[in-house]
């Protein structure tokens, strides 16, 4: 480089750094970007990966925001003289405190109606799953609940699970229909989940579950009309997309819901609509919904506890993620795991997410997601923090989320922790001392 081009680079990088509409320093960062060196190593000493830098972190370091965009990321000393430029207002020392990206909480059903503590209970006293649905409980329960709330009561009561998952620092979050099983109400689940986003200026993505169960109507003793239903579901579809509430497509693939071939069915849909979809799969046996949803591209397969060898090899094919959902598992006292090891041989991203709902994971902790993915299903804590913000980004399309890299969106969070593996570690203490989003911090939730 001549003297000539030294002086112009000097001049632009002047101009940039003069320029941000607020700076963040004196930060320690978990940025989970691969342009600080963030890769997840599958446990081969001979791959790619064997350079990598644990949580793409940097320390000592400052970003520079614009227009609710990350404009600059670098240390500190690269900015210290361009300091003088802004004003007071504009500067953010967080003297050492470390910043991640804005959690993401990929998978949830917070919207719906009604309480099953009666559930929990009578699991405890030693009633089956079985036995609770033969006396209206179950899905049953919350589809019935969900459909008497009006609109300001189901907002009312979603909104409380909502706050929970912001207070520690959820930036971004999916919602789920499927206790609705009628139009009217689908189309209500997904309009309250649109209203919480608008109300508390947080990213929700919402996806369309209606292929989640059997709603009682459509049961029948004499008659399987399932797939009456699912053409009911495939002709709400459009409907509801056309009205601007369905950003991805959900079913429920299990032997106890609906076959590969129904979800089908619903997925082709999806592909003509060019919606996204993604597939609760595996999470009580192996009929092939991962390899479903990997041939249509999908965004994620989520639960996996009886995922298939010859799938996951589909799903590294596809780039699609694979969903951990540890308090299903924890609430289901389960003991079959997902078949983590073969999932990081083939490098597939692994998401983490709480599956807030009402029957098989009532929980509202991110955090404590994250460690129970560390204690119940062995991951490393840079697992599950990447499960909880880069990857969890990836199981919902969002590629300018989830981490701390140059044209991200700024949604970042401010922890008082010494390391980052200490959000994994605690139970029980929220060390958030700051959310930001799109640029700006927020008040207190």
């Amino acid at each position: 480089m001549n003297e000539s081009e030294n002086s112009k680079n000097k001049t632009i990088d002047a101009s940039i750094m003069t320029s941000f509409d607020h700076l963040i320093i004196n930060a320690n960062l978990a940025t989970f970007s691969a342009q600080q060196g963030f890769s997840i190593d599958a446990g081969d000493d001979t791959n790619e990966h064997a350079n990598s830098i644990p949580y793409g972190q940097l320390h000592n370091a400052a970003i520079g925001i614009k227009s609710g965009k990350i404009a600059w990321v670098g240390t500190q000393d690269q900015v210290t003289a361009h300091l003088p430029n802004y004003q007071d207002h504009q500067i953010t020392d967080v003297n050492g405190k470390w910043i991640t990206p804005g959690l993401i909480d990929c998978h949830t059903h917070i919207v719906y109606g009604g309480n099953r503590s009666n559930e929990f209970e009578a699991r405890l006293q030693g009633a089956s799953y079985q036995d609770i649905a033969a006396q209206g409980g179950g899905i049953v329960s919350t589809v019935t609940a969900t459909r008497a709330a009006n609109i300001e009561s189901l907002f009312a009561q979603s909104e409380k699970r909502l706050i929970a998952l912001m207070k520690e620092g959820v930036t971004s979050i999916e919602i789920k229909s499927g206790y609705g099983l009628d139009l009217d109400t689908e189309r209500k689940m997904l309009t309250v989940a649109r209203q919480l986003g608008e109300k508390y200026n947080i990213h929700v993505s919402t996806t369309y579950l209606a292929a989640h169960a059997l709603p009682p109507e459509y049961k029948s003793h004499m008659q399987d009309r399932s797939d009456d239903y699912i053409e009911q579901v495939c002709e709400w579809l459009p409907i509801l997309h056309a009205e601007g509430l369905v950003d991805a497509v959900d079913g429920f693939c299990e032997n106890i819901a609906f076959s590969t071939e129904q979800i089908r069915r619903v997925f082709e849909v999806a592909r003509s609509l060019n919606i996204p979809v993604k597939l609760h799969s595996e999470q009580l046996s192996d009929i092939g919904g991962s390899a479903l949803v990997a041939e249509y591209k999908g965004l994620s397969s989520d639960h996996l506890e009886h995922l298939s060898a010859d799938d996951i090899k589909k799903m590294a094919a596809s780039d699609t993620v694979a969903v951990l959902l540890p308090g299903a598992f924890y609430t289901l006292r389960d003991t079959k795991l997902p078949p983590i090891e073969a999932l990081r041989r083939h490098q597939i991203p692994m998401a983490i997410s709480t599956d807030c709902n009402p029957g098989t994971s009532p929980l509202t902790s991110l955090l404590l997601a994250m460690n129970m993915g560390c204690t119940l299903f062995y991951l490393t804590t840079e697992e599950v923090l990447a499960g909880a913000t880069v990857y969890a980004a990836q199981a919902l399309g969002l590629s300018n989320k989830g981490k701390i890299e140059i044209g991200c969106d700024a949604d970042l969070v401010l922890w008082d922790i010494a390391r980052p593996a200490d959000l994994a570690y605690q139970m029980g203490l929220n060390p958030i001392n700051g959310i930001m989003v799109q640029g700006k911090w927020r008040e207190t939730v």
